[in-house]
């Protein structure tokens, strides 16, 4: 998989619509959450990035925004159920830290789902404490050193 599928901003309407669904497809919709298209204050000055194949099929999804002058964080990270562990994630995570430290970040934090934190613990995250989120499922604050 590998090789058929880039990463890269949604860029037109079509393609910013199979984004925001595949966001909720991958993180609401397994919590049996109404389809509500997952926005917040930030999403106009946020990187959006997906993993798309080459028939335009969405299959990942990450966000991220500066928080401060030197802190990022990293949102709405997922990938498809099917493709989980075939290194699309990793490869996800590491061109948002790419964008982070080219913006000036030093450091990374992320909220990790409980299923997700030995993952982030594989790229370097560490845990931070716990984390209360708005869909209110056990989350872990995760803290990454960027250079």
């Amino acid at each position: 998989m590998s090789d058929n599928f880039e990463i890269r901003s949604p860029a037109t309407k079509e393609e910013w619509k199979r984004y925001d669904d595949f966001r909720w497809e991958v993180l609401r919709k397994p919590l049996k959450m109404s389809h509500i298209p997952l926005k917040d204050d930030l999403e106009d000055e946020s990187l959006h990035l997906m993993g798309v194949t080459i028939k335009g099929e969405v299959i990942a999804c990450g966000r991220l925004h500066l928080i401060t002058s030197y802190e990022a964080q990293i949102r709405y990270m997922g990938v498809s159920e099917d493709l989980r562990r075939s290194g699309i994630g990793s490869k996800m995570i590491k061109k948002l830290e790419e964008e982070a430290f080219r913006q000036g970040a030093s450091q990374i934090m992320l909220n990790a789902r409980e299923n997700a934190v030995s993952f982030y613990k594989s790229l370097g995250y560490f845990e931070a404490g716990p984390y209360e989120s708005d869909i209110q499922i056990p989350h872990t604050r995760m803290e990454k050193k960027i250079s």
